[in-house]
Protein backbone atom coordinates (compact mmCIF):
# COMPACT_ATOMS: atom_id res chain seq x y z
CA UNK A 1 0.00 0.00 0.00
CA UNK A 2 1.69 3.25 -1.14
CA UNK A 3 1.39 6.05 1.43
CA UNK A 4 0.69 9.54 0.14
CA UNK A 5 3.90 11.62 -0.13
CA UNK A 6 4.41 15.21 1.01
CA UNK A 7 3.35 17.83 -1.53
CA UNK A 8 6.50 19.87 -2.06
CA UNK A 9 8.92 20.60 -4.89
CA UNK A 10 10.63 17.22 -4.40
CA UNK A 11 7.51 15.27 -5.35
CA UNK A 12 7.64 13.35 -8.63
CA UNK A 13 5.15 14.11 -11.39
CA UNK A 14 3.89 10.54 -11.16
CA UNK A 15 3.21 10.83 -7.43
CA UNK A 16 1.55 14.23 -7.87
CA UNK A 17 -0.80 12.91 -10.56
CA UNK A 18 -1.62 9.59 -8.91
CA UNK A 19 -2.54 10.81 -5.43
CA UNK A 20 -5.59 12.76 -4.28
CA UNK A 21 -5.05 16.35 -3.09
CA UNK A 22 -7.46 18.74 -1.42
CA UNK A 23 -7.83 22.08 -3.17
CA UNK A 24 -6.60 23.75 0.04
CA UNK A 25 -3.36 21.75 -0.17
CA UNK A 26 -2.85 22.76 -3.80
CA UNK A 27 -3.48 26.43 -3.00
CA UNK A 28 -1.04 26.29 -0.07
CA UNK A 29 1.65 24.82 -2.35
CA UNK A 30 1.07 27.64 -4.85
CA UNK A 31 1.36 30.27 -2.13
CA UNK A 32 4.66 28.83 -0.89
CA UNK A 33 6.06 28.73 -4.42
CA UNK A 34 4.74 32.12 -5.49
CA UNK A 35 2.31 30.72 -8.05
CA UNK A 36 -1.13 32.01 -8.91
CA UNK A 37 -3.79 30.50 -6.60
CA UNK A 38 -6.98 31.41 -8.47
CA UNK A 39 -9.10 29.02 -10.50
CA UNK A 40 -10.75 25.62 -10.17
CA UNK A 41 -9.03 22.63 -8.58
CA UNK A 42 -8.33 21.28 -12.07
CA UNK A 43 -6.75 24.60 -13.16
CA UNK A 44 -4.53 24.74 -10.07
CA UNK A 45 -3.44 21.09 -10.50
CA UNK A 46 -2.45 21.76 -14.12
CA UNK A 47 -0.55 24.87 -13.03
CA UNK A 48 1.41 22.92 -10.38
CA UNK A 49 2.14 20.11 -12.84
CA UNK A 50 3.61 22.59 -15.33
CA UNK A 51 5.67 24.17 -12.56
CA UNK A 52 7.03 20.82 -11.33
CA UNK A 53 8.07 19.89 -14.87
CA UNK A 54 9.63 23.21 -15.88
CA UNK A 55 10.41 25.03 -12.63
CA UNK A 56 9.43 28.22 -14.42
CA UNK A 57 7.08 30.62 -12.64
CA UNK A 58 6.88 32.71 -15.82
CA UNK A 59 4.51 30.12 -17.30
CA UNK A 60 1.99 31.11 -14.67
CA UNK A 61 2.57 34.81 -15.15
CA UNK A 62 1.81 34.44 -18.85
CA UNK A 63 -1.64 32.97 -18.24
CA UNK A 64 -4.00 35.29 -20.06
CA UNK A 65 -6.67 36.95 -18.00
CA UNK A 66 -10.09 37.24 -19.54
CA UNK A 67 -11.46 40.76 -19.46
CA UNK A 68 -15.10 41.42 -20.18
CA UNK A 69 -16.20 44.36 -22.30
CA UNK A 70 -19.69 44.79 -20.81
CA UNK A 71 -20.30 47.07 -17.82
CA UNK A 72 -23.79 45.65 -17.13
CA UNK A 73 -24.35 45.38 -13.37
CA UNK A 74 -25.97 41.99 -12.67
CA UNK A 75 -26.37 42.93 -9.01
CA UNK A 76 -28.43 46.09 -9.48
CA UNK A 77 -30.01 46.32 -12.96
CA UNK A 78 -33.74 45.71 -13.44
CA UNK A 79 -34.03 42.43 -15.35
CA UNK A 80 -36.65 41.32 -17.88
CA UNK A 81 -37.11 38.52 -20.39
CA UNK A 82 -35.48 40.80 -23.00
CA UNK A 83 -32.31 41.42 -20.94
CA UNK A 84 -29.34 40.18 -22.95
CA UNK A 85 -26.78 37.83 -21.41
CA UNK A 86 -23.50 39.76 -21.40
CA UNK A 87 -19.89 38.59 -21.34
CA UNK A 88 -19.61 39.68 -17.69
CA UNK A 89 -22.65 37.64 -16.58
CA UNK A 90 -22.70 36.60 -12.90
CA UNK A 91 -25.07 34.38 -10.89
CA UNK A 92 -26.10 37.14 -8.49
CA UNK A 93 -28.93 37.30 -5.96
CA UNK A 94 -30.62 39.76 -8.34
CA UNK A 95 -30.59 37.12 -11.11
CA UNK A 96 -31.80 34.42 -8.72
CA UNK A 97 -34.73 36.64 -7.69
CA UNK A 98 -35.62 37.31 -11.34
CA UNK A 99 -35.75 33.60 -12.19
CA UNK A 100 -37.77 32.80 -9.05
CA UNK A 101 -40.37 35.33 -10.17
CA UNK A 102 -40.27 34.09 -13.77
CA UNK A 103 -40.12 30.32 -13.13
CA UNK A 104 -41.28 29.84 -9.54
CA UNK A 105 -39.82 29.51 -6.05
CA UNK A 106 -38.48 26.05 -7.00
CA UNK A 107 -35.84 27.68 -9.23
CA UNK A 108 -32.24 26.77 -8.36
CA UNK A 109 -28.98 27.29 -10.22
CA UNK A 110 -27.41 24.07 -11.46
CA UNK A 111 -24.13 23.36 -13.26
CA UNK A 112 -25.72 22.61 -16.63
CA UNK A 113 -27.73 25.83 -16.58
CA UNK A 114 -24.77 27.96 -15.42
CA UNK A 115 -22.62 26.53 -18.23
CA UNK A 116 -25.39 27.36 -20.71
CA UNK A 117 -25.52 30.97 -19.46
CA UNK A 118 -21.76 31.40 -19.90
CA UNK A 119 -21.85 29.88 -23.39
CA UNK A 120 -24.81 31.92 -24.66
CA UNK A 121 -23.75 35.55 -24.57
CA UNK A 122 -26.19 37.53 -26.72
CA UNK A 123 -29.26 35.41 -25.92
CA UNK A 124 -31.81 36.86 -23.50
CA UNK A 125 -33.19 35.86 -20.10
CA UNK A 126 -36.42 34.66 -21.72
CA UNK A 127 -34.33 32.12 -23.66
CA UNK A 128 -32.53 31.26 -20.43
CA UNK A 129 -35.78 30.54 -18.58
CA UNK A 130 -36.85 28.19 -21.37
CA UNK A 131 -33.49 26.45 -21.25
CA UNK A 132 -33.78 25.98 -17.47
CA UNK A 133 -37.21 24.36 -17.94
CA UNK A 134 -35.80 22.12 -20.68
CA UNK A 135 -32.91 21.02 -18.46
CA UNK A 136 -35.33 20.26 -15.62
CA UNK A 137 -37.62 18.26 -17.88
CA UNK A 138 -34.67 16.35 -19.32
CA UNK A 139 -33.37 15.64 -15.82
CA UNK A 140 -36.72 14.27 -14.63
CA UNK A 141 -37.30 12.29 -17.81
CA UNK A 142 -33.89 10.64 -17.71
CA UNK A 143 -33.46 7.41 -15.79
CA UNK A 144 -29.70 7.57 -16.05
CA UNK A 145 -27.57 8.08 -12.95
CA UNK A 146 -26.35 11.65 -12.92
CA UNK A 147 -22.70 12.16 -13.74
CA UNK A 148 -20.49 13.75 -11.10
CA UNK A 149 -17.65 15.95 -12.30
CA UNK A 150 -14.11 14.62 -11.69
CA UNK A 151 -13.35 17.29 -9.07
CA UNK A 152 -16.10 15.89 -6.86
CA UNK A 153 -14.40 12.56 -6.21
CA UNK A 154 -15.74 12.37 -2.65
CA UNK A 155 -19.37 12.65 -3.78
CA UNK A 156 -18.84 10.17 -6.59
CA UNK A 157 -17.15 7.66 -4.26
CA UNK A 158 -19.96 7.84 -1.68
CA UNK A 159 -22.63 7.59 -4.35
CA UNK A 160 -21.08 4.47 -5.89
CA UNK A 161 -20.40 2.91 -2.48
CA UNK A 162 -24.02 3.39 -1.36
CA UNK A 163 -25.39 2.05 -4.64
CA UNK A 164 -23.29 -1.09 -4.18
CA UNK A 165 -23.87 -1.38 -0.41
CA UNK A 166 -27.24 0.23 0.43
CA UNK A 167 -27.39 -1.37 3.89
CA UNK A 168 -23.97 -0.28 5.12
CA UNK A 169 -24.62 3.45 5.46
CA UNK A 170 -22.64 6.63 4.83
CA UNK A 171 -20.32 6.27 7.85
CA UNK A 172 -18.72 3.16 6.38
CA UNK A 173 -18.40 4.83 2.97
CA UNK A 174 -16.76 7.89 4.53
CA UNK A 175 -14.32 5.69 6.45
CA UNK A 176 -13.35 3.91 3.23
CA UNK A 177 -13.01 7.23 1.38
CA UNK A 178 -10.52 8.51 3.96
CA UNK A 179 -8.38 5.42 3.32
CA UNK A 180 -8.79 5.53 -0.48
CA UNK A 181 -7.81 9.18 -0.94
CA UNK A 182 -4.42 8.56 0.69
CA UNK A 183 -3.48 5.82 -1.77
CA UNK A 184 -1.93 5.90 -5.23
CA UNK A 185 -4.27 5.65 -8.21
CA UNK A 186 -7.79 6.78 -9.03
CA UNK A 187 -10.31 7.56 -6.32
CA UNK A 188 -13.23 5.53 -7.65
CA UNK A 189 -15.07 3.10 -5.43
CA UNK A 190 -14.15 -0.55 -5.92
CA UNK A 191 -15.72 -3.52 -4.08
CA UNK A 192 -12.23 -4.57 -3.07
CA UNK A 193 -12.06 -1.42 -0.89
CA UNK A 194 -14.23 -3.27 1.64
CA UNK A 195 -11.26 -5.45 2.59
CA UNK A 196 -9.77 -2.47 4.45
CA UNK A 197 -12.44 -2.78 7.12
CA UNK A 198 -12.85 -6.56 6.95
CA UNK A 199 -16.19 -6.45 5.17
CA UNK A 200 -15.28 -7.76 1.72
CA UNK A 201 -18.25 -9.81 0.42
Amino acid sequence: MDIRPILDTAISIRDFKEFYWLKEELVEFCRKEGLKTAGSKRDISARIERYLISGERSLVAKERKYSSSSKFDWQKEILSSQTLITDNYRNTENVRQYFKEEIGCHFKFNVKFMNWMRANVGRNLGDAAEEWRRIQWESKASTKIKNIAPQFEYNRYLRDFLLDNPKMGRKVGIKLWHIKKKLRGDNRYDRRDLQWIGMEP
